[in-house]
């Protein structure tokens, strides 16, 4: 179903278009015409189905921007989801210029009250640092017509339930109650009879993996080895369209500017860009006219993109839905995928719940050495230049390929072409990638029996399929010779 048929308005709408959704996700679909209506809502969905849009979107609709008093709230577990969902809530908002503000522990709460201070419309936080704000005045929830749980579960799970129950007490008693729940344990069911009001529930089927399409791989390695391998697997795969996930905005900027330092065609969109920046890259991209996109999980959202053969975790998601989400960009239409996990040592019990949601175990891919990267270089650029002899555009040249074979030897002109079109080591271009927090640990599940001994290590890295690059003509080598004289430069047809 498109945007255009649940009842938002034309300025929601062009939000909607700008952030790069194209159809409603079923949760989104169902959910919003009842927000609009006034009534309560129980959604059980996994993450990454688009709930933050399904209430968000009605929310923003609501806002009287006349009123400088906080008209909706969103309570989120963890800091990372409040962060994420005052990002999208405020892109979706932009044109409409409604004020989004983010509360959360471990950040300086001076500043949180400063910025209370002009006067939000809306709030997203974490159940503790909300509590502190009221307790202290600075957060006035008796205008709320709209209140949100978002991941009930989980903050059940992390022991916020009386802290949730105590900021409810502080709103409306005829405000608007959204609830949303991966799981709905009696706890959750309570909350749902005890402070809404006749909700109506939306049932999300958890997303299924199509994995026979995919090829799902991880390499173990620390933070700062992550960068370096990732180059030589780009080597060595020769992917033709890939995405790199990073779990931040800094980490997203660092990548591609890490990536294009050492002469791949890369670049970076998250949420602080422009959109007219954000859509000149998406158009290079879907054209082919880039070949990697480094995002994060916001801004992948929504966006179709087909031909997408590989798509590297850098950092590893902190739930398995989100990489259900991230994986699914590629293995479309029939052709086959590949991707690649990045995981820390202490980051293996998050792929272990990976694994169980997909019901698929990932292999471990062993680092690529030096030589094996320069071998993939040597037989991509050997790949373009037989492209490039086929080009009828090249019977020009001929005199000046006489002169130069009547002075050099032919071996020593194709190695010099060969020369310009690979480079040496990309680790020994030097990129700073500044090492994330560390994802908390995981409480263990008692059901999960731990992973067998018998995996194999598959040395087979080549990806599917060659590199079609429409913005170099019938010539597209992956990484820019800058290092000599000469190079093959894109032609203006």
């Amino acid at each position: 179903m498109k945007f255009g048929e649940l009842g938002l308005s034309k300025s929601l709408l062009r939000a909607v278009k700008q952030s790069g959704y194209e159809e409603a996700t079923p949760i989104q679909e169902q959910t919003i015409p009842m927000v609009l209506k006034g009534q309560d809502v129980i959604g059980q969905a996994q993450t990454g189905t688009g709930k933050t849009a399904a209430f968000g979107l009605p929310i923003i609709e609501h806002v009287d921007l006349d009123n400088p008093a906080i008209q909706a709230i969103v309570i989120s577990p963890t800091r990372e989801l409040a962060i994420q969902t005052q990002e999208e809530l405020y892109r979706l908002g932009h044109d409409k210029h409604v004020k989004v503000q983010v509360v959360y522990g471990g950040a300086d709460i001076r500043r949180q009250i400063n910025s209370l201070k002009k006067h939000p419309q809306i709030l997203v936080g974490t159940p503790g640092r909300l509590r502190d704000h009221i307790s202290r005045g600075t957060v006035k929830l008796d205008h709320v017509q709209t209140l949100v749980l978002d991941e009930a579960d989980e903050m059940l799970n992390m022991g916020f339930l009386d802290d949730i129950e105590a900021i409810i007490k502080e709103t409306p008693t005829d405000r608007q109650t959204l609830l949303f729940s991966a799981t709905m344990p009696p706890e959750i069911k309570r909350i749902g009879v005890q402070f809404m009001r006749d909700p109506q529930t939306v049932k999300i089927k958890a997303k299924e993996l199509t994995t026979d399409l995919v090829d799902q791989y991880y390499v173990r390695a620390k933070d700062y080895e992550k960068f370096d391998i990732m180059t030589r697997l780009i080597d060595v795969q020769d992917p033709d369209l890939t995405i790199v996930f990073g779990r931040t905005k800094r980490r997203v900027d660092e990548l591609s500017r890490g990536l294009v330092a050492r002469g791949y065609n890369a670049a970076g969109i998250h949420g602080d860009l422009t959109q007219d920046r954000r859509s000149k890259i998406m158009k290079k991209f879907k054209n082919g006219q880039l070949d990697i996109l480094v995002a994060t999980d916001v801004a992948a959202r929504g966006l179709d993109i087909s031909g997408v053969t590989h798509v590297y975790n850098y950092d590893i998601p902190s739930d398995p839905d989100s990489y259900v989400h991230r994986i699914g960009r590629t293995g479309r239409a029939g052709h086959h995928g590949v991707s690649l996990t990045f995981v820390t040592p202490n980051e293996m019990d998050y792929l272990h719940e990976i694994e169980k949601l997909t019901r698929v175990r990932m292999l471990p891919l062993k680092p690529p050495t030096e030589e094996e990267a320069f071998r993939g270089q040597v037989a991509s650029a050997v790949n373009d230049i037989d492209e490039l002899i086929n080009d009828d555009a090249t019977e020009k040249y001929r005199e000046s390929a006489e002169k130069l074979l009547a002075t050099h030897e032919a071996v020593d002109l194709v190695a010099a072409l060969l020369n310009d079109l690979t480079t040496d080591d990309a680790s020994k271009v030097p990129v700073k990638i500044t090492p994330e927090r560390p994802l908390p640990k995981r409480r263990r599940n008692n059901n999960y029996r731990g992973r067998g001994n018998g995996h194999r290590h598959n040395n087979n890295y080549r990806g599917h399929g060659r590199r079609h690059n429409g913005d170099r003509g019938n010539f597209g080598h992956r990484r820019q010779g800058n290092n000599h004289k000469f190079s093959v430069r894109k032609r203006q047809k």
